[in-house]
């Protein structure tokens, strides 16, 4: 960055160019005002008054994922009378854990058995979630326990392909980090020692600047990075004279040939990375709450075929053991997938299909690896967390539970896009084959150490055929409203008509916007 860009650099963009090394501009934002203290809490139903008489509508919801349970649980409260359509024999949608036992059946007619030992599990879906997500409150709600996720682990790896002497080489979190930011910092520092930054910093502004470069890049007094005990130690300190050896950093020319850095907001630390909760013993403990709740509103094995408005409320074809059923109802609370509702026929206006239609609803794909011993815990000292790579397994996660285990579960690949498409369409063994080539270049012990596996591809799942969808800028201002109003007495409710994405917060968050504008028209009836 030459001198006349740095000069152009207000305070607020400095910060948040800095914070991307440091981790320090959604605290600096947020203190300056610039970012929301709020936390997700969806549309306020705690102070509604419950409807009584024929206020108390009838409403069909169709789909008994989290997003469907959760709408007809809140309209329970309220007074009204839900029913939920669910196509699989199962509740829950991508709210799911495999172990050992179960099986997984595919669109396209591949099985496999789950072969985990007991007290090993799997989440294919989703795994964890913030402090701040509305997840968090349905789980007290509900009574499922939750423990802390470890999301971000320095003591992982980063591998990259990308080239240098770094290239095919783990290297520790901490230490590429570390060593980054601290070149990093060196830069910045001579820059603003040299006044650089005299147009926008007053003198005392840049003396605190330096002095913070200093401290957060573990400079040296005549600011050069040599390298710090934050990246950790060659020979870890210990009793009597042992105070430790730090090592010397990654040469900064290869640390910058690696990318590295490109790894770094994969992670999303900010948001969501450095607190996580999961539920203890699996995510479906969440959709086994709901049921508890919600289950005698659930009727199994019912596939919609027909969605149509009626006058007033709506009307749904459905399937069920063979035989086509009908059913009215004043309102309708749609959670189902993209894929799945572009097939029904309906008399939704031509502008909602539209938007259905080019709704991007991708794919995903993960692995669930179990090994013989737990060799990343007692060969790496690594107890949960994501190692991250540049190579197309893209991350491995190390299992939160259960440490000391004779056993363990890795997933040993979570990948998107083209890659998910293109393991979808391999038998198991060849996805297996592909996570076992690329997860031995970070760890060897791999092919030795190899259990059994099952994997999962989210577009041949039956009834829901993909996974999760994020808007594009100008999706969001041209498509995206037509997903989140009602048309007439018709809903969308799911994290994929939310800005939450892939997450199990936008799917609570849109069906309370649901049930509260159910709430409001039924009360001003």
């Amino acid at each position: 960055m030459s001198k006349q860009a740095l000069k152009r650099i207000s305070r607020r963009e400095f910060v948040v160019k800095v914070g991307q090394f440091s981790g320090a501009s959604f605290a600096a934002l947020t203190a300056m005002g610039l970012m929301s203290r709020s936390r997700g809490e969806g549309a306020p139903l705690h102070d509604l008054p419950r409807v009584s008489g024929d206020r108390a509508g009838r409403v069909l919801i169709l789909g008994a994922g989290v997003a469907g349970m959760a709408a007809a649980y809140e309209l329970e409260k309220l007074g009204f009378a839900p029913k939920i359509l669910e196509a699989a024999p199962k509740a829950g949608g991508r709210c799911l854990t495999l172990r050992g036992g179960d099986e997984v059946v595919e669109t396209n007619g591949r099985r496999q058995q789950c072969g985990f030992a007991e007290g090993q599990y799997f989440d294919p879906g989703p795994s964890r979630f913030p402090h701040w997500h509305i997840t968090m409150d349905y789980c007290r709600e509900l009574g499922v326990p939750v423990a802390p996720f470890v999301g971000m682990n320095e003591n992982a790896y980063y591998l990259s392909d990308r080239g240098g002497s770094l290239s095919g080489r783990p290297v520790r979190i901490r230490e590429a980090k570390t060593d980054l930011r601290g070149y990093t910092a060196e830069l910045l520092a001579k820059v603003a020692d040299q006044g650089a930054l005299d147009a926008e910093l007053t003198a005392e502004d840049r003396e605190r600047l330096l002095a913070f470069l200093r401290y957060e890049g573990g400079l040296s007094s005549d600011m050069v990075y040599n390298g710090h005990s934050r990246r950790g130690y060659e020979t870890w300190p210990g009793g009597g004279t042992n105070e430790g050896v730090v090592g010397d950093p990654h040469d900064r020319g290869d640390l910058f040939a690696a990318e590295f850095g490109s790894l770094f907001h994969r992670a999303n630390e900010a948001l969501y990375q450095t607190q996580m909760y999961a539920p203890v013993g699996g995510m479906d403990r969440i959709s086994e709450g709901f049921v508890k709740k919600v289950g005698h509103c659930i009727q199994y094995d019912c596939e919609v075929k027909e969605i149509r408005h009626a006058n007033p409320g709506v009307r749904i074809v459905y399937e069920h053991d063979g035989e086509s059923h009908e059913e009215t109802a004043d309102y309708c609370v749609c959670s189902l997938p993209p894929p799945i509702m572009r097939r029904l026929q309906t008399d939704l206006t031509p502008q909602l299909r539209n938007v259905i239609n080019v709704v991007p609803f991708q794919n995903s794909g993960k692995i669930g690896i179990q090994f013989k011993r737990r060799f990343w815990e007692e060969d790496d000292r690594i107890f949960g967390g994501v190692s991250w790579t540049t190579l197309p397994n893209a991350e491995v996660w190390y299992p939160h539970y259960d440490f000391f285990a004779p056993k363990g579960v890795v997933t040993g690949y979570y990948v998107f896009g083209p890659t998910s498409d293109r393991l979808g369409r391999m038998n198991p063994e060849d996805r297996l084959a592909f996570a076992m080539e690329h997860g031995e270049k970070m760890h060897p012990q791999y092919r030795e150490e190899f259990d059994n596996a099952v994997s999962f591809n989210w577009s041949t799942v039956p009834w829901i055929e993909g996974c999760l969808a994020h808007f594009p800028r100008a999706m969001i201002r041209t498509f995206y409203p037509f997903l989140i109003r009602p048309e007439r007495e018709f809903y969308i409710a799911s994290d994929w008509a939310s800005h939450l994405g892939g997450w199990q917060a936008g799917s609570f968050e849109s069906a309370r916007l649901a049930v509260k504008d159910i709430h409001t028209r039924a009360t001003a009836a």
